[in-house]
């Protein structure tokens, strides 16, 4: 048998020496993909191996918990592989498990926790509330206070209403504007995540086009339809397509899920104009960005006024909260005082639980603060996102990491791109450029065995984080691009 140098079958005559050489060169291709399969499963058994060891009463735990729920969990995003660790007391910027182990988190009870785990004043608030009552389901002083003290603050909220999470009140904005305009259809972020609702359970996760659920109506993807951030021609043409019966534009201008990445200022300016030509409802979702980015949320920062916004989060202290605020004439329509038959009014409870007393108390005490604490909070937040951003980049960078950091103000995640040099600018980018699994489960427990726990990368960072947590994480994500580098 010949030995070809460089076979190619235009080459050679000789079928069956090309043949032989063909399956030998399968056979070999085939055996180094599985060397690199088996040698990927090696490394991230290694560093799999390590967390489990340092978690085993973690383990133990997951395995009783999902004897009763599903999983193990009643919050999808609190799960991830091997299994998620359990967590024994925080305190400030650090958090401890049941086995014992420290962290430095990131994640912030859901980016929650501006102040930092368990601040003294939201202690004394609810000490206080303990005395005065748990629950009553009737309303209290406290209440009116919060609403008025939120509206104050946020520059679209003309008036408020309470509900109990954030999903829910993203739920009854998109149906109050359908109500109020009286047209069916929701455009929303490619990729953009606002709670389970069914009306905005589309367009969340790739294929787009696919239905995200079982048990959702098929018709749903009718009435509510994705545009790309930052997108201005090809939003434009998705919404002259939908014009005549548009409804509303939701989107979270700091996007949560997707990098928090800030909106061009030409992308609000166009979907402002453009809702308000169509006679539809511009909706922030900022139940994230709200009293973080600033005190009067992503809209005070970035001098745009939505319709409707929704806020969660940081606005309940840390406790379980969901408002909806707007415009007066459209929030009007919600009363209970309009008359009309039923299907002439539009139905919006709040909830059993809705402006909680523990919530209204803790909501207060915090905004509260964060008035008073302005000129410190804020700018402190802005420029330890900008130096943990600025040095986690120039560690990928340095270690050679293809890794991409991203975020504004206090939030930041990090992205490992499938390729160099690719442009991140939205959720879709990420969906579509970038090793999700990778950044959730490899970095993700990398970085807890380093004693960080970051979620999507990144997370949230509070007033309780000091210069010495920062250099820590920076240290953490040091050591394990060192290690990602020689994988």
């Amino acid at each position: 048998m010949r030995f070809l140098k460089n076979p190619e079958i235009s080459d050679y005559n000789d079928y069956g020496t090309i043949t032989l050489i063909g399956n030998a060169l399968e056979t070999k291709k085939k055996y180094a993909i599985k060397t690199l399969t088996k040698l990927e499963a090696d490394l991230m058994k290694s560093f799999s191996d390590l967390y489990q060891q340092r978690t085993p009463l973690s383990k133990n735990f997951i395995e009783r918990s999902k004897r009763v729920m599903p999983g193990g969990i009643s919050h999808n995003v609190h799960y991830f592989p091997p299994y998620p660790f359990f967590i024994k007391a925080a305190k400030g910027s650090k958090i401890w498990d049941v086995d014992g182990n420290e962290y430095i988190d990131l994640w912030m009870g859901h980016y929650t926790h501006i102040l930092g785990h368990h601040p003294q004043v939201i202690i004394d608030a609810i000490e206080q509330q303990v005395k005065e009552g748990f629950h009553w389901g009737i309303v209290f002083e406290k209440q009116v206070e919060w609403a008025e003290l939120i509206q104050q603050l946020v520059p679209s909220a003309e008036m408020v209403r309470f509900c109990c999470s954030g999903t829910e009140a993203t739920m009854y904005a998109v149906r109050l504007a359908r109500a109020y305009t009286g047209k069916k259809i929701i455009l929303k972020i490619a990729g953009g995540w606002h709670g389970p609702n069914p009306d905005l359970s589309v367009g969340i996760k790739m294929p787009y086009e696919r239905e995200e659920s079982l048990g959702l109506f098929p018709e749903l993807i009718q009435y509510t339809k994705t545009i790309p951030f930052n997108d201005i021609q090809e939003t434009l043409q998705t919404i002259h397509q939908n014009r005549l019966d548009l409804a509303g534009i939701i989107l979270e201008p700091v996007v949560g899920e997707g990098g928090f990445f800030p909106p061009a200022k030409d992308y609000l300016t166009m979907l402002r104009s453009e809702t308000a030509r169509l006679g539809a409802l511009l909706i922030f979702d900022e139940v994230i960005s709200g009293f973080r980015v600033a005190l009067g949320g992503a809209q005070e920062r970035f001098g745009m006024i939505p319709d409707l916004t929704t806020l969660g989060k940081v606005a309940g202290g840390g406790f379980p909260v969901g408002v909806l605020v707007g415009k007066r004439e459209i929030l009007e329509r919600t009363s209970p005082e309009r008359k009309g038959k039923k299907w002439e009014k539009i139905l919006i409870g709040g909830g059993t639980f809705s402006s909680h007393p523990f919530s209204a108390s803790a909501g207060l005490a915090m905004l509260h603060y964060l008035c008073d604490y302005e000129d410190e909070v804020y700018p402190l937040l802005e420029s330890r996102g900008v130096k943990i951003r600025k040095d986690l980049q120039e560690v990928f960078d340095k270690e050679g990491v293809n890794a991409v950091v991203t975020g504004i103000g206090s939030l930041f995640q990090t992205h490992f791109p499938f390729e160099r040099s690719v442009a991140l600018d939205s959720p879709n980018a990420i969906n579509q450029r970038t090793d999700i699994e990778k950044r959730e489960v490899e970095f993700r427990l990398r970085m807890l065995n380093h004693g960080v726990h970051v979620m999507h990368g990144g997370g949230g960072l509070s007033i309780s984080h000091s210069d010495e947590d920062i250099k820590k994480i920076i240290e953490a994500a040091r050591e394990v691009a060192r290690e990602m580098a020689q994988t």
